[in-house]
C-alpha cells in the first residue's frame, strides 16, 4: 500500500482531490521498459495546481495523481538501463497529467523518462530545483547558445518570485551575469537581491499594452508570463538579443508586431520542458549540480507534506506563493 494525492472527475469540469491509500497492483502498467520507484519528494508546480484545483482541463483522463516531477529511488526495473537502487530524477512526459505523476509514495514509468540523479545533489536538492529549475536552466543553455554572455548587458527575468524566475535569477547572477527581476510583490525585493538581482522592476512596467518598439535595454530575457509582458519584453529587447519564453502566468495570447524580429533581429526561442530528450535534460541537470548555488536554493524552498498539497494548490495559482514547494510524500 503506498499514500497519493488522488484525483477524480465527480462531474463534468469538476475535479475532487484527496490523499488516499492505494494497492501497489493500481500502478500503471507498461508493456516494456517499465521502472518502479519510491518517491522521496515531489513538488507544487503551477500547472499541478491546475490540475488539483480542476481550474484549467490539464489532466487528460481520471483517475489522476498528479504530479509533473519527483526525485527517488528505483525498486523494480524492467529496463535495462535502470537497476534497483538508481537514485532517479523525473520531469514532465505527460506525468501528472497523461500518466500517474509523483505526488504519491510511489511512482511507475516509462524508464526512458528517467534521468541519473547527479551524485552532488541529494533528492531534496532536485526537487527544490525540480521541474521550475530545470526549466530556468533550459532557458540559461539557451541564452548561451545565442552566444548571450554576462558582458552582452542585462539579461530581464520576469515572474521572478515564481520558481523558475527565483532558480533563473540565482543561476544567471552566479554565472556573472547583470540580472533585472520583474514582480509584483515589492515587500520580495530583498529576496530577489539575496539570489543575486542587481536591479528588481514593477512588472506593471511590462504587463500593459505597449508600443511594438520600445527603448532597446535587454541583451537577454527570461520570461515566464506571456502575454503583454512578453510582447513588452520583445520590444525592449536589444539589437541581435534573445528572449526565452517558457510560461504563461499572464495568459496564452501574444499581441505583438514582427517589428523586434526584423528590425532588431531579436529571436524568439520557445523553451518546453515537457518533451525535451534526454541529452538536453541531462546537459540541464549536470549544470545545475554544477552551477546553482546550494545556499540559494535552500532559500528558495519551502517543505510540505502530501495532504498540505491540497491546501498550497490554490496558493499558487493566486500568486501567493514563493519560491518552490518542496512536497515529502512521505510526510
Amino acid at each position: 500500500m503506498f499514500r497519493a494525492l488522488y484525483l477524480e472527475q465527480i462531474a463534468e469540469k469538476t475535479t475532487a482531490a484527496s490523499v488516499v491509500e492505494l494497492d501497489d497492483s493500481v500502478l500503471p502498467a507498461f508493456e516494456s521498459n517499465a521502472v518502479t520507484v519510491d518517491v522521496a519528494f515531489s513538488t507544487i508546480n503551477y500547472k499541478d495546481g491546475l490540475a488539483i484545483t480542476g481550474k484549467s482541463p490539464v489532466v487528460r483522463k481520471f483517475p489522476m495523481v498528479p504530479g509533473i516531477d519527483f526525485a527517488g529511488t528505483v525498486t523494480a526495473s524492467d529496463d535495462p538501463n535502470w537497476k534497483t537502487g538508481d537514485k532517479v530524477v523525473l520531469n514532465g512526459w505527460g506525468v501528472g497529467e497523461s500518466h500517474w505523476g509523483g505526488l504519491a509514495q510511489k511512482a511507475r514509468v516509462n524508464g526512458d523518462w528517467l534521468v541519473r540523479l547527479p551524485e552532488s545533489l541529494t533528492f531534496f536538492d532536485a526537487m527544490t530545483i525540480g521541474t521550475a529549475g530545470y526549466t530556468a536552466m533550459l532557458c540559461v543553455l539557451a541564452l548561451e547558445r545565442q552566444g548571450v554572455k554576462p558582458d552582452a548587458g542585462e539579461i530581464l527575468v520576469t515572474g521572478a518570485t515564481g520558481g523558475v524566475g527565483s532558480v533563473g535569477v540565482s543561476l544567471l547572477a552566479g554565472l556573472g551575469y547583470r540580472v533585472v527581476a520583474s514582480t509584483g510583490k515589492a515587500a520580495e525585493q530583498s529576496y530577489l537581491q539575496s539570489l543575486g538581482a542587481t536591479e528588481i522592476i514593477d512588472r506593471n512596467t511590462l504587463s500593459a499594452a505597449g508600443k511594438p518598439l520600445q527603448k532597446e535595454r535587454w541583451a537577454g530575457v527570461v520570461d515566464t508570463v506571456g502575454s503583454h509582458t512578453l510582447a513588452n519584453a520583445c520590444a525592449t529587447t536589444r539589437y541581435g538579443g534573445t528572449v526565452t519564453a517558457c510560461g504563461l502566468a499572464q495568459g496564452m495570447d501574444f499581441p505583438v508586431t514582427v517589428a523586434p524580429f526584423i528590425l532588431r533581429s531579436v529571436k524568439l526561442i520557445g523553451i518546453d520542458s515537457v518533451m525535451a530528450p534526454g541529452s538536453v535534460r541531462n546537459e540541464a541537470w549536470s549544470r545545475l549540480a554544477k552551477d546553482l548555488d546550494r545556499e540559494a536554493i535552500a532559500a528558495i524552498a519551502q517543505r510540505v507534506g502530501l495532504a498540505e498539497s491540497l491546501d498550497f494548490a490554490p496558493k499558487i495559482l493566486s500568486g501567493a506563493v514563493r519560491g518552490r514547494l518542496v512536497v515529502d510524500v512521505n510526510a
